[in-house]
């Protein structure tokens, strides 16, 4: 079985009249990626209308085919990066605190 690989999916998304009735099960879906350790993170600006998820795959192509499975799919356009370097508060040994 080959490693998995770290991507970031940067999302600009466009919303008409049903978007909203399409969120839940969208949600539903990311909620089971993040579940099954596929998403790490999943951010959303309403004011730019983007998101961000950053999720782990074999490769590229596995990374786009976990999101084109989205509900939401037919409102976005995205660019997939394979990351070099993912660092972050919660993958650090928590602060030691001296009483």
């Amino acid at each position: 079985m080959e490693p998995t690989k770290k991507f970031q999916a940067i999302i600009h998304f466009t919303m008409d009249d049903d978007f909203m009735s399409v969120v839940p099960p969208h949600r539903t879906y990311i909620n089971y990626l993040i579940n099954k350790g596929v998403i790490d993170t999943y951010a959303v600006s309403m004011e730019t209308q983007t998101c961000w998820i950053t999720m782990n795959a074999i490769s590229k192509a596995e990374a786009d085919q976990l999101l084109a499975k989205s509900p939401l799919y037919k409102y976005w356009t995205y660019e997939i990066e394979e990351l070099f370097v993912y660092d972050s508060q919660q993958y650090r040994l928590p602060t030691l605190q001296l009483n």
